[in-house]
Order: structure tokens, then C-alpha cells, then sequence
């Protein structure tokens, strides 16, 4: 890589709910669908974050990036660029995240935009950025930032939907700097599979389904699958090979060798498929963080695993760091970060 296209993470920062659910809590609410013992071990939750009311989408994503500018001591009028990564579900339908986070925090200089590709975005927003960065000299600084909390809109009663009893609520924000020569953002690969684009949905509130007064009770719980045997079977088939995939191609892609990968930034899902993760990319529990305390916050999962390695020193000089997701629509994507300088 040419070392004055060099793009590095600046800082992280983040914000999660004071308030939470407990694994009991949510086996109460699958009326003895699911047992506390089970919620902890099969799902991997001990207890997530919950949102109170005032801890909107957009609000988050302002409190995450307040935090990383004060991490990182730089003036808001520095960042050229943000890339908002928050979720559709927010304070005001139809607003424009990113633009609301370029008033709040006083980013002048900036304009800004809205991704979205559900728990995958923060990488793709990630590569998006270094690649605007590479081919747009003005551009010199990102804000990478989002909130999220899809979990009001599942139904614990919903058999079908247990693999997302895990939705928790919270912001993170990532700032990546140009001609930065450390914590460097190395290759990037993403699959998108449009076969499972309509398996899961929030069925009620858009032009297909709009709330009316016989729906209203249920709409805002509407969180489900349309299709749960094509979207397992699909998933049981693909879902490792692709991650596995997209790890190999972002390390082919860095010119380093995934031997050396050192710390894995990884979303939360079911326990038993991160020890297999962990098992395939010859890891120790040590070298990742389960986030059986907070919860899946979507597109978030990786800047808190992210931030919270850095804290407990999970990360050093010279660590390999790969960042790894998945998302409904369906896709997968990893990256690969070289920490330090």
C-alpha cells in the first residue's frame, strides 16, 4: 500500500443504555417457551441493553461520537465527511441521521450521508470510507457513527424469531484519518445473497402492510420471519463458508497472512457458533470479546468490541485485528485492522 494513501483509525467511541433485561426476564416474556438456563447457554445472553425513552437512534449516535471526539481531542470542524450507520427505526421517519449528527456536533465543515446494510454496515461503511478517502483529496476525515435499537420490535412470543432475542440498544462512532500511520485499515470483502432479501421484515408499517387501527397492537412487535425454513436451511449452508470467505479475501486482500490474526471483533450471536468461529480461526476465547453482557447492537457489535478490547488491553502494538459481521438481506464481511504503528 502506497504510504501516503496510509488510512487509520483515529478513535472509537461509544454509548450503551444504563438500563437492561435480564436472561430470566426474557425467558418470562417467551411464556416458558425458553428457560433462563437456556437464554444464557444456547443464546448466549446473560442480560442486553434496553433504550429508555430518551435514548433515541439519532441521540445515541450523537453521544457515541461526542465521546470519540473527546477520546481523540479533535475539533468537529476537522472532519470532511460522515457516514451515518444508524438504523431506519428512529426518532422521525424519513430525517436524515447523519445531517442531524452534523448539527449536533458541530461538524460545519462536513457533509453527510445515511448507509445502511443492517449488522453489516460498519464494515462496509468502513471500506466505503477509505475508498472515498483514496480517491477524493479532500477528503481527510470521517466520522463513522450510528445508533440502534431494532430490539423494541421483537416478539418474545415469537417462536420463529429466537435468534434475535438478542437485540440490544446502543451508539458507537470510528473516525479514520488519512496519511495517519497507525491502526491501519487494511482489505475489506463483502457477499451479499439476495435469495434471503424478503425472509425476514418488520411485516407491519410500510406501503405494503400499512398500521391501521386493526393492526396497531401488533405492528410495532412485527419483527419476523416470512420464510423461517428457507432462511435455516439457506443460512446452515452458507452462513460459515461466507464468513470464512470474506476473512480470506480481506487478508489476501492486506498481504498478511491470516496466521496472524490476533483479536477477533465479532457480533454477538449464538454461543455455540462463536466457539466454532474461534475454533476455525485457531483463537482462544481471550483473543475476542462475547458480548453476553450487552447484547447484539446491530451494526454496532464491532466498534464496541472494538472499544472495549482497547480498555482491557486485548489489543496491542502490532495486533491483527479482523472485524467480522453479518446481515439480514442477507451479507457477510470481514476487514482487517493493523493496530499500533
Amino acid at each position: 500500500m502506497n504510504e501516503i494513501m496510509n488510512i487509520g483509525i483515529l478513535g472509537t467511541g461509544i454509548y450503551l443504555p444504563e438500563t437492561k433485561i435480564t436472561a430470566g426476564e426474557i425467558a418470562s416474556k417467551t411464556n416458558g417457551v425458553w428457560e433462563t438456563n437456556a437464554v444464557i447457554e444456547k443464546l448466549g445472553i446473560i442480560e442486553k441493553t434496553i433504550p429508555t425513552e430518551k435514548d433515541g437512534t439519532q441521540a445515541m449516535s450523537v453521544w457515541a461520537s461526542e465521546d470519540a471526539l473527546k477520546r481523540t481531542g479533535i475539533n468537529p470542524l476537522e472532519i470532511d465527511l460522515i457516514l451515518n450507520i444508524g438504523e431506519e427505526w428512529k426518532e422521525y421517519p424519513l430525517t436524515t441521521s447523519g445531517i442531524y449528527l452534523q448539527e449536533k456536533i458541530g461538524a460545519k465543515n462536513a457533509w453527510a450521508i445515511d448507509l445502511q446494510q443492517r449488522c453489516c454496515t460498519t464494515i462496509s461503511a468502513m471500506k466505503i470510507a477509505k475508498d472515498m478517502m483514496v480517491a477524493d483529496e479532500e477528503i481527510n476525515t470521517v466520522l463513522i457513527a450510528g445508533g440502534y435499537r431494532n430490539g423494541d420490535f421483537v416478539d418474545y412470543t415469537d417462536k420463529d424469531m429466537s435468534m434475535m432475542f438478542n437485540l440490544g440498544a446502543g451508539g458507537g462512532a470510528i473516525i479514520l484519518k488519512k496519511n495517519y500511520d497507525r491502526n491501519l485499515l487494511l482489505g475489506s470483502h463483502i457477499i451479499t445473497d439476495g435469495s434471503l432479501a424478503r425472509d425476514v421484515a418488520v411485516k407491519y408499517g410500510g406501503t405494503e402492510n400499512p398500521i391501521t387501527c386493526e393492526n396497531i397492537d401488533k405492528a410495532y412487535k412485527s419483527l419476523t420471519m416470512f420464510d423461517p425454513e428457507h432462511m435455516k436451511n439457506r443460512l446452515n449452508e452458507v452462513s460459515i463458508k461466507n464468513w470464512m470467505f470474506c476473512i480470506d479475501k480481506a487478508f489476501e486482500k492486506s498481504g498478511i497472512d491470516k496466521s496472524e490474526l490476533g483479536y477477533l471483533a465479532v457480533l454477538h450471536f449464538k454461543k455455540s457458533m462463536f466457539n466454532v468461529m474461534l475454533e476455525e480461526l485457531n483463537l482462544t476465547e481471550e483473543q475476542s470479546i462475547y458480548l453476553s453482557n450487552i447484547g447484539h447492537v446491530g451494526q454496532i457489535d464491532q466498534i464496541i468490541s472494538l472499544h472495549l478490547a482497547l480498555e482491557q488491553n486485548k489489543i496491542k502494538n502490532k495486533t491483527v485485528i479482523a472485524m467480522v459481521a453479518a446481515g439480514i438481506g442477507y451479507a457477510w464481511a470481514a476487514n482487517v485492522i493493523k493496530w499500533g504503528k
